[in-house]
């Protein structure tokens, strides 16, 4: 697939290091920086053109006559919008893809697609996708990611075990004891940063990280068998009075106890006139005495959102430090995350990853609806539809223990309708079946897709 990437900022280039490590891709990146472009050739084989990226005449020389799909993640919204309008336009570009950050853009779908709106067919919001993944977060403390699949009704997933769950010591297969009346599938597991195949014999060890999927409703239930469930949460301090931290706290506001610390003091204004029920205070996250006037050491989550990595990550080390039950930390860089991850904050929040998994749900050829990004983008969590029927697909009408799969790659849930099937052997796929798969290792994921693309006798 031949696709033009507008933007060589962190989710240009975490998007093109995704596409280029896979066949049949050719990259092309447009950005003004020459530095940056610079970097990404490299590290990265790929194209790269210097320009703005909305001129046609840049656009023409990046390849925009014959190109299947066009990416604009400036961090101008007017600038994706048009470039996408102008792809339209003049080279008739099939796809058309927009980062659109301005709430008040997003606020009238007119503007996009219909006979008079731009011609974007997809536009995102990095904002909206982080926020919700932030409270996902809260709402299962305990968990190290929480990922959606069939608008809710599925969740994957990742906690690690600790001495004192239930399972820890004991082999998967004994899961069923503890969940009598409950199914759920181990997708995958992690042993000190490497994969194991999760088989029925595999012993659970303190520190796995372990993958599981179930239908939303039987998580925490779930959860359980591999740790202590931490009493419920109440109070959330939230750090940065930006778009991502006045979105979170507006929707926690009605369920929590929410304090917001903003340094700005007209932004601080601004915040106070939104938000309903939180508290806004005005003043430095990093400042002790402010923390402790706050009753930090009462505080459940503690959520350092910023656009300054460092500022993030030093708030939250001190709020962890003063008896903040649980941190976590926005980190723009992605160097950083491992890194972080390893010291005393629980949880890095990577924007890049939150915002990468929806772009490849439009990117992934057949009929996929979900695709979620994992362990630094080594593994992915896809939702793929299938259709035809056995003479056209690769899949419907088969058990699951008759598909090819590639090493690695688990088929773990169905939904058909408002139905969740957890999948075993003998589990049939029908046709419009929404498939959940889990590949440890992402270079499959074209095998995957071939798996559900449908012959031609179908068409």
């Amino acid at each position: 697939m031949k696709i033009i990437i507008l933007g060589a900022g962190q989710v240009g280039y975490s998007l093109a290091n995704h596409l280029v490590a896979e066949i049949n891709n050719d990259i092309t990146v447009v950005d003004k920086d020459t530095e940056l472009l610079r970097n990404l050739q490299e590290h990265l084989d790929l194209r790269t053109v210097i320009g703005h990226a909305s001129h046609p005449h840049v656009l023409f020389k990046a390849g925009a006559e014959d190109a299947d799909m066009l990416i604009a993640v400036t961090n101008s919204d007017e600038t994706n919008m048009i470039a996408c309008q102008i792809a339209h336009t003049v080279f008739h570009t099939p796809t058309k893809i927009a980062r659109v950050r301005e709430s008040d853009y997003l606020n009238h779908d007119e503007i996009f697609g219909g006979t008079n709106g731009l011609a974007v067919d997809v536009h995102i919001s990095p904002e909206q996708l982080v926020t919700h993944y932030i409270q996902s977060l809260i709402d299962y403390p305990d968990a190290l990611q929480v990922l959606d699949f069939a608008g809710g009704k599925v969740q994957l997933v990742a906690v690690k075990a600790f001495y004192g769950g239930p399972l820890v010591g004991h082999a998967l297969r004994d899961i069923q004891d503890y969940l009598p009346n409950i199914e759920t599938r181990i997708a995958a597991m992690f042993r000190r940063n490497k994969s194991i195949i999760p088989e029925g014999d595999t012993v659970v060890e303190v520190d796995d990280e372990i993958f599981f999927v179930a239908a939303t409703q039987n998580i925490r239930t779930v959860m359980a068998t591999l740790r202590e469930l931490d009493r419920p949460c109440k109070r959330i301090m939230i750090v940065g009075g930006g778009n991502i931290g006045t979105r979170l706290a507006l929707s926690l506001e009605k369920k929590y106890h929410v304090k917001l610390i903003e340094k700005n003091v007209e932004r601080t204004e601004i915040i106070s006139e939104i938000l309903h029920k939180t508290i806004v205070l005005q003043g430095d996250a990093a400042d002790e005495d402010l923390l402790r006037e706050e009753n930090i050491d009462e505080t459940d989550i503690f959520c350092a959102i910023t656009n300054d990595d460092q500022i993030n990550i030093l708030s939250a080390m001190l709020a962890k430090r003063m008896g903040a039950r649980k941190v976590m930390a926005l980190i723009n860089r992605p160097a950083y995350v491992d890194l972080i991850e390893s010291s005393t904050i629980d949880i890095a929040i990577s924007p890049q990853q939150a915002t990468i998994g929806t772009l490849l749900a439009h990117i992934r050829q057949g009929d996929v609806a979900v695709v979620h990004s994992l362990r630094r983008g080594a593994a992915e969590a896809i939702e793929a539809i299938a259709h035809g029927d056995t003479k056209s697909s690769k899949v419907v009408g088969r058990r699951i223990e008759q598909i090819k799969l590639p090493k690695g790659t688990t088929i773990d849930a169905i939904v058909r309708g408002e139905q969740v099937i957890m999948a075993h052997h003998d589990t049939v796929i029908e046709s419009d079946d929404h498939v959940i798969l889990f590949l440890a290792d992402k270079k499959h994921i074209l095998a995957v897709e071939r798996l559900f693309q449908v012959g031609v006798m179908f068409l």
